[in-house]
């Protein structure tokens, strides 16, 4: 599938054009405008842009990048926020959000930039003819490194990649296009605006910075056309394992710091041949169960990563880290968010050794990845209600990866339905096409990340666990209202302690009261089926 750049003249009319949607891609036709479509073009740019720091580290294998031999590893640092802002997000469409006075916003915001060289940038979202959409960006001068990461981040325009494209099934959906400008400032909204118009495949990015918010606000509205055509859009990792002449594909659903990239690309001692598909970004096909790749990269954080680590041999480039010179006066990153948490890198595709665009074989399993603290290491869900509700108010922890209001505790426990909280429709349609994927036969399980009670659950466990699941090794056990655990040592559930059933309790009467606010917050735009509060509530009553 491809989407539509250019058009017929009895069809550029309302129906096809929304007031935001024109006014962000008419920006684009300024005589100010650069069109920069290469990634070697973007990192020489980017090079000789103010603030870059050209570390004496170079990537890997550049020519299988679409870069040249001597290519650099770049690092560029922002100010304060080095994490996404929630608060800045609105969507045309929901209740509340008023289209005419943000269209006048956007407005003066292209006006604003008349006197500044714009970067055109154009990329792929999807990496397959079945999901391939075309992507424009409009970003100033000075912020060259952004252009790069853009272009990195998400698949260039290569000859290859364009010939697909170009032969893929056209769709009546139009090409995205995003206006950004870091610089913008405006007294209502203080910490930046982040507007998409979903439905008219367009967004502005304004007084934001961090990286994060230009990869998330692209692929917030390819999730969004993948939605609207047919395919589960997910915020998570995929991989196949390959053993006796067996195979079992697995699906990870957690926000950043939960281990999903862990779990994704964990190589389990090399018991399996394992193929990746993507750790953060893809859409999994409703009719067949196979699933696309949405980015060749991997934005992935640092902090885990010392500059020893053999991973950094993929890297690209990298954001909010520090710098200084190693023992052979070269310059190197200071890694392990020592500057600042959140530090961030791109690595290559590379990283991967067995990695694909499409993995065709049927999905076999989803897990939601929780830090709930009364859930034990694994739990496994047969009935597909409780199954997405479950994902619906998949419970975890924030992480530096976002930036908080004052006053909101970063340790509390919160709730993200599907970890994905870049969604532009009602919730309740991710819920059915999860239902969906359950009611195919994809078995669901829920693995603890965090602490079980008091005790830390080790990723050597979670690993060991999900190897018994692919090798369909795992003796499961009844726990209670159809939930199923397994016995492991120094994790036993005490369901009969008194104490402990009244924290499942709560916790379970948490994700009531959650999806009860979902019926009021948005003059109900996320309301959930009633049958998600009917599932807890059985499970409430045997307890």
């Amino acid at each position: 599938m491809s989407t539509k750049g250019r058009w017929k003249w009895q069809d550029i009319n309302k129906v096809n054009f929304s007031k935001i949607r024109t006014t962000i891609e008419t920006a684009f036709y300024g005589n100010n405008v650069e069109l920069l479509t290469s990634r070697r073009e973007a990192y020489k740019k980017a090079l000789k842009s103010p603030g870059t720091i050209a570390t004496d580290l170079f990537v890997y294998k550049p020519e299988l990048l679409n870069l040249d031999e001597g290519t650099r590893i770049l690092l560029f640092n922002d100010g304060a926020t080095v994490g996404r802002f929630a608060g800045a997000r609105k969507i045309i469409g929901m209740p509340g959000v008023n289209e005419d006075q943000l269209a006048e916003v956007i407005r003066e915001a292209v006006y604003g930039t008349r006197f500044r060289k714009m970067y055109h940038a154009i990329s792929f979202t999807g990496l397959h003819p079945d999901f391939i959409v075309k992507n424009h960006i409009l970003i100033p001068e000075g912020f060259e490194n952004t252009v790069y990461n853009w272009l990195l981040n998400f698949q260039d325009l290569t000859s290859e990649y364009s010939l697909m494209y170009e032969n893929s099934k056209l769709l009546n959906e139009p090409d995205i296009y995003i206006f950004t400008d870091p610089d913008w400032s405006h007294p209502n909204y203080p910490g930046g605006l982040a507007l998409f118009d979903p439905n008219n495949n367009c967004a502005a990015l304004l007084g934001l910075r961090y990286f994060g918010e230009f990869k998330k606000g692209t692929l917030t509205l390819g999730w969004s056309v993948g939605n609207r055509q047919g395919y589960v859009a997910c915020h998570g990792g995929l991989k196949k394992y390959e053993y006796d002449g067996k195979h079992f594909v697995a699906a990870f659903f957690g926000l950043s710091g939960s281990g999903k990239s862990t779990l994704t690309h964990a190589k389990h001692k090399g018991k399996y041949q394992i193929t990746v598909l993507h750790d953060d970004a893809l859409v999994i096909n409703l009719e067949d169960l196979s699933s696309i790749a949405l980015e060749p990269s991997y934005f992935d954080k640092t902090s885990d990563y010392p500059l020893t680590s053999e991973d950094n041999k993929y890297l690209i480039t990298i954001q909010n880290c520090g710098a200084t010179v190693d023992e052979n006066l070269k310059v190197v990153p200071v890694m392990e968010d020592i500057r600042n948490g959140n530090g961030r890198a791109i690595k290559s595709k590379l990283w991967s050794p067995n990695r694909v665009d499409k993995i065709e074989e049927p999905v076999n399993a989803i897990f939601w990845i929780m830090k709930d603290p009364v859930l034990p290491p694994v739990v496994k869900i047969e009935d597909p209600i409780l199954a997405s509700t479950m994902g619906a108010t998949l419970a975890t922890k924030r992480t530096s990866a976002e930036k908080l209001l004052p006053g909101v505790d970063p340790e509390a426990l919160v709730f993200e339905p599907y970890a994905n909280p870049f969604r532009t429709y009602p919730l309740s349609e991710d819920y059915n096409k999860f239902k969906a994927l359950f009611e195919k036969g994809v078995e669901c399980y829920i693995v603890n990340t965090g602490f079980y009670l008091n005790k830390k659950v080790p990723k050597e466990l979670t690993l060991e666990i999900i190897e018994q699941i692919v090798e369909k090794k795992a003796n499961f056990v009844d726990w209670f209202g159809g939930l199923k655990t397994m016995q492991i040592p120094e994790f036993e559930v005490k369901t009969s302690d008194y104490e402990y059933r009244e924290l499942v309790k709560l916790s379970l009467t948490k994700r009531v009261e959650f999806i009860k606010n979902k019926e009021i917050e948005n003059q109900g735009y996320d309301r959930l089926p009633e049958e998600c509060i009917s599932s807890l509530n059985n499970l409430i009553s045997l307890l």
